[in-house]
């Protein structure tokens, strides 16, 4: 069987009925609307039932390298209406069934797909917004629990139980949150360190105010039902995207402790979120060429960060490009070398 991760990339090439959008807000918005308009006498369509092969760079319609088109099934199609966009994804696999499913974000809602047959996905449910539309969703899975914030103004952070999945005998249903966490208004995006239970939600605010300056905002979820605010770190403003571990590599100071890579607007921001009522921010780093810094993911080893610019491309006409960080001594990341797509 594939694993969670093939698939939910077999989910995020194939269910996406329109290109992904950025989260940079003023940037994804205008690209939004410029794709809205070029589509409008475009009526999208699922593709299901048989497996359409990458031939001569297209499939389906699409263009590809090396990538067959296995399914498609559009907004209208998940619960999002016609014109609804989708804007991200993520998967669990039921421990108990082995079925793998892909949680797909869409403006209005968050949408879930059996993949167990990938020629023929089913849309198994749809669990409506919080509050109101955005374009902005972001989705994350601890203990069979998916926790979903959103840009949405009141949204808060969304508990749903995704064993509730394993029970829908007649597809689709309308489902209800299991639990809410309200100490938020809208947010950007969430991570979660799952060997340690904790939730950093970036880029939050709360009555129009920014909370922790739109860093990390920190949230005990070891009992998925019942979250918990455990801290707050502000100390280098806006944080768009972070991953969060516990450590374990290179730079023995820190081995063992749970760290925070932040990509914060125009540095890499490295902070100690051991101690939730004292975190402690390490480094921080910019580069040259810095427009966007979006988000970035640590190699196995933690010995490297490997960090994308979302527009540096527009800003200084490069191609795609991936800045590779040396962070065997978290006090003073070296950018080693730059990889161009």
């Amino acid at each position: 069987m594939r694993s969670i991760f093939s698939r939910a990339l077999l989910a995020a090439c194939l269910l996406l009925s329109v290109p992904a959008n950025t989260h940079a807000q003023d940037a994804g918005k205008a690209r939004q609307d410029a794709e809205r308009s070029a589509r409008t006498a475009e009526t999208p369509r699922s593709l299901t039932g048989a497996r359409t092969p990458c031939v001569g760079g297209s499939a389906g319609g699409f263009a590809c390298q090396n990538v067959d088109l296995v399914a498609r099934l559009v907004s209208a199609d998940l619960g999002g209406g016609s014109g609804v966009d989708l804007n991200d994804i993520w998967g669990w696999t039921d421990p108990v069934t082995g079925v793998e499913y892909a949680l797909v974000g869409l403006e209005n809602g968050t949408a879930f797909v059996d993949l167990s047959d990938p020629e023929n996905p089913v849309f198994v449910g749809h669990l409506p917004t919080h509050s109101f539309s955005s374009l902005w969703r972001d989705i994350k899975v601890y203990q069979d629990h998916a926790f979903i914030v959103s840009e949405a103004s009141g949204h808060g952070m969304q508990v749903f139980d995704l064993t509730q999945l394993r029970s829908v005998t007649t597809p689709p249903v309308t489902f209800s949150e299991t639990a809410h966490f309200g100490g938020v208004g809208n947010t950007h995006n969430i991570v979660i360190n799952e060997e340690t239970g904790f939730a950093y939600l970036v880029g939050s605010t709360f009555g129009g105010q920014n909370l922790c300056g739109g860093g990390l905002y920190m949230v005990d979820i070891r009992i998925p039902a019942q979250p918990a605010f455990a801290g707050c770190f502000g100390g280098d403003g806006y944080t768009h995207d972070a991953q969060c571990v516990v450590y374990h590599g290179p730079d023995t100071e820190h081995v063992g402790k749970e760290i925070c890579f932040a990509s914060n607007e125009d540095t890499i921001t490295i902070v100690d979120v051991t101690d939730k009522s004292r975190p402690v921010m390490i480094s921080r780093t910019g580069y040259a060429q810095s427009s966007y810094t979006h988000q970035g993911w640590l190699t196995e080893d933690h010995s490297h960060f490997l960090l994308d610019d979302e527009l540096d491309e527009s800003s200084f006409g490069l191609n795609t490009t991936t800045r590779i960080w040396d962070v065997s001594d978290l006090d003073d990341p070296v950018l080693r070398t730059v990889y161009t797509h």
